[in-house]
């Protein structure tokens, strides 16, 4: 138990050190490392109930494109977002293969629940458990060399999506929770 808080306050420090500008040190790389094996062991043995048809990918990049993409790029590999190589930890590629190597109950809990001390949010109460095992899938079957392109978020213009013209936009919903624009209401 020692360890563990040495590890915890270990890590409350290097986050207050990570607001700084420049790419995190390759201690503190180490120690991001670390803390990410130890604490999402959750959701392990969690099997994805949805089959990996192309339904449930595309329904995957489509959620994927309006939650995750403004940090790990349209690739998931943070192409063009400026910022990823700065976070401390910096923002994983997502074909990497220390992300691959997560099970998918592993990954789904990462999603549900963050990563503290990283900037990897929460999504429980924003995205349902068929929503997030659909972005498992996705990440499953991300191109390996981020072939993507930049997202349209950092050009300036707004992103569009292939299949029905509508913008990736997230607005608020009238109790304060992020919206998609196809949801009812909207």
């Amino acid at each position: 138990m020692t360890g563990y808080l040495k590890l915890v306050s270990l890590c409350l420090a290097l986050s207050v050190i990570g607001c700084k500008v420049s790419p995190p040190s390759a201690l503190e790389r180490a120690v991001a490392k670390q803390v990410k094996q130890k604490i999402t062991v959750r959701g392990k043995d969690d099997v994805n109930p949805l089959p990996p048809t192309l339904e449930n990918i595309k329904a995957g990049q489509q959620a994927f494109s309006h939650y995750c993409m403004v940090c790990h790029g349209l690739d998931g590999q943070n192409t063009g977002v400026p910022f990823a190589d700065r976070m401390s930890p910096p923002v994983p590629p997502l074909s990497s293969r220390d992300v691959q190597g997560y099970k998918d109950g592993q990954l789904k809990w990462i999603i549900d629940n963050g990563i503290f001390p990283s900037g990897m949010p929460a999504s429980k109460g924003i995205l349902n458990d068929e929503e997030i095992w659909q972005i498992v899938h996705y990440i499953r079957h991300l191109p390996p060399n981020g072939s993507l392109g930049e997202p349209a978020v950092y050009t300036g213009e707004p992103e569009r999506h292939a299949d029905d013209g509508r913008e990736n936009r997230v607005r608020k919903s009238e109790n304060g929770r992020a919206k998609r624009p196809n949801q009812p209401g909207s």
